[in-house]
């Protein structure tokens, strides 16, 4: 009788082990859900709660507001700013600026790869997508992700940095960008 209750106390805790580590299998890494940056049309899915950040930045040769909302999860960053930079006849100046910035910032020496990037809802000007190679501060090898677009005079950029970024990541983040 007591090799019995031994054994079902053994069976019991080795179900509540097995049912805790399924629970914990199914947390998923990159928990994807829609979010807007404030004073925008735009939403886009973010695989994390969002923390929000606002600077003042020198775009188009002034100083101005820089908005902000970004996460880490699965060993990557992923960040979309937006920025009024008043003038929607300086936004392809400020874009490519912004992108060459970018990529001077992660010590690329150029963008391995760029490509259109059809976003929907129609921005004002036309979305591109750079791929790069670079370096941390630290010296450690980064991969970036990074898209530049438009609406009016509002200047966006949406990024994904890391040490490996799948593609089915970039592709899921990238997609998920549209105006409302």
């Amino acid at each position: 009788m007591r090799v019995t209750t031994i054994f079902c106390q053994l069976m019991a805790f080795a179900l509540i082990l097995i049912l805790i580590l399924a629970l914990i299998a199914c947390s998923p890494t990159l928990n994807w859900r829609e979010v807007r940056p404030e004073g925008t049309a735009l939403s886009l899915l973010l695989p994390c709660k969002p923390d929000k950040a606002e600077k003042q930045v020198p775009l188009g040769g002034k100083p101005t507001a820089l908005r902000m909302l970004g996460c880490d999860a699965g060993g990557l960053t992923f960040a979309i700013s937006a920025a009024d930079v008043g003038d929607a006849a300086q936004v392809p100046v400020i874009l490519l600026a912004w992108q060459q910035l970018t990529l001077a910032n992660m010590n690329a020496a150029k963008a391995d790869s760029t490509q259109a990037l059809k976003l929907a809802g129609a921005p004002s000007a036309p979305a591109v997508w750079v791929k790069a190679n670079g370096q941390r501060a630290d010296g450690a090898p980064v991969v970036g992700h990074a898209a530049y677009f438009a609406q009016g005079a509002t200047v966006f950029q949406a990024v994904i940095y890391g040490a490996d970024v799948k593609p089915d990541v970039a592709e899921t983040y990238f997609s998920g960008i549209k105006f409302e």
